[in-house]
């Protein structure tokens, strides 16, 4: 089959920078968005390819949608349509999140207090739908159900960031022996668009990145180089998408004591307002990290840290995917760790997500209005934000 003809990088930053601007919805909208306009609107590549990029993405950890438009840019242009296809389609919510950053150190007063406590209550109705929308995919049988609910447990329990890790190779490895998945990827022909070299290349400063971060010390005061090993070990180790890098980044940036608790779910309510991935989340928490630098240097190196582990590793994967696909256990495994991160997720949504934003009876109401309006009347995110927000502000001043 023969190779998408190459576009410049003008043509590939622009189509990416409308997609960030106007992309709302989160990962499974944003692949929708992508199909649209790569496959049946623009032709880039056909829906074999397509689907065989998507299936990559989903097997590796990382931002799936993210990674896609990372490696569509990459098959259009090389790695300079990949660099500005990541820039495109993530400055527009990096930029707002690192405003909104900037502006939620001036509030203050009853408003500001109660703007911030309503950014608590989206994230409880916005993780909350993410868990009841992800089990009956994730965890779809006994078994699986039974990974979700041990690795719920577990981490319920130990909330430290050695013990997810722990919990996901535990999920994967009893997938491996319990699950019956059918073959990732569906055969159809994928171009061999990243050489064998730049796949070892990009595998050997992965391995780097993830074995220093590993290794740095994830105690006492925030440093620039501690938050970038917090935000590489979340980029690596995160599967199912944005909401799971919740509970990755809260034992740290909470745990720690580098950022308060209110302030983090402030901060995750605040990203379901802007188009583009929900990993630039990581602009925010950033900018408010107490490192000693600016806080554009915080944002920065956030934001690049948690995205380069999972670019380097569809690059790594991409020359071997075909034999990545055929192995005999490969859906199994990661069939068990996607009913893992069921229980991962579920677990930072009863603490902290729901016990530090629950005060009231009325907060209650104002969550599980926000999650009929996800799940059965099917409403945007912004429905959302604009409910919890808007109740919660009308609420206090009712008061």
């Amino acid at each position: 089959m023969a190779l998408p003809s190459v576009g410049s990088t003008g043509e590939i930053f622009t189509t990416f920078l409308r997609l960030g601007t106007t992309s709302f919805g989160g990962p499974i909208a944003h692949l929708a968005y992508f199909r649209h306009e790569f496959v049946e609107r623009r032709g880039w590549l056909d829906a074999s390819r397509y689907a065989e990029l998507l299936a990559l993405c989903q097997l590796l950890p990382g931002p799936a949608s993210s990674q896609l438009g990372f490696l569509i840019g990459w098959v259009r242009g090389g790695w300079r349509g990949a660099l500005v296809a990541f820039v495109g389609f993530t400055a527009p919510s990096a930029l707002l999140l690192f405003a909104l950053a900037r502006w939620t150190l001036r509030l203050d007063g009853a408003f500001g207090l109660a703007l911030v406590h309503g950014l608590k209550l989206v994230a409880v109705s916005i993780v909350a739908h993410a868990v009841l929308r992800m089990a009956p995919a994730l965890a779809p049988d006994g078994r699986r159900m039974v990974i979700a609910w041990v690795s719920g447990a577990i981490m319920w329990w130990v909330s430290t960031a050695s013990a997810q890790l722990a919990v996901l190779v535990l999920a994967g490895a009893l997938g491996a022996m319990w699950c019956h998945a059918a073959p990732v990827g569906d055969g159809s022909p994928l171009a061999e668009t990243v050489r064998p070299g730049t796949g070892r290349w990009a595998l050997g400063v992965f391995a780097l990145l993830l074995s220093a971060a590993l290794l740095w010390p994830m105690h006492g005061a925030a440093t620039l180089v501690a938050l970038a090993a917090t935000f590489v070990r979340a980029g690596a180790l995160v599967f199912g998408g944005g909401h799971v890098v919740l509970p990755l980044l809260e034992t740290t940036l909470v745990g720690q004591g580098w950022l308060t608790t209110d302030t983090f779910l402030a901060g995750y309510g605040a990203a379901q307002v802007v188009p583009g991935p929900l990993f630039s989340v990581s602009t925010y928490f950033g900018a408010l990290t107490p490192t000693g630098v600016a806080p554009v240097v915080g944002a920065v190196v956030a934001t690049l840290a948690v995205f380069a582990p999972g670019f380097l590793l569809v690059l790594a994967v991409l020359p071997v995917w075909s034999r990545v696909r055929a192995l005999p256990r490969a859906g199994a495994v990661l069939a068990g760790v996607n009913a893992g991160v069921v229980g991962l997720l579920a677990a930072a949504w009863i603490d902290p997500v729901a016990r530090s934003a629950v005060r009231s009876p009325l907060d209650v109401v104002i969550a599980l209005v926000g999650i009929v309006l996800a799940m059965r009347l099917a409403r945007p995110t912004l429905f959302v934000v604009a409910w919890c927000v808007g109740a919660n502000v009308l609420v206090s001043f009712l008061r």
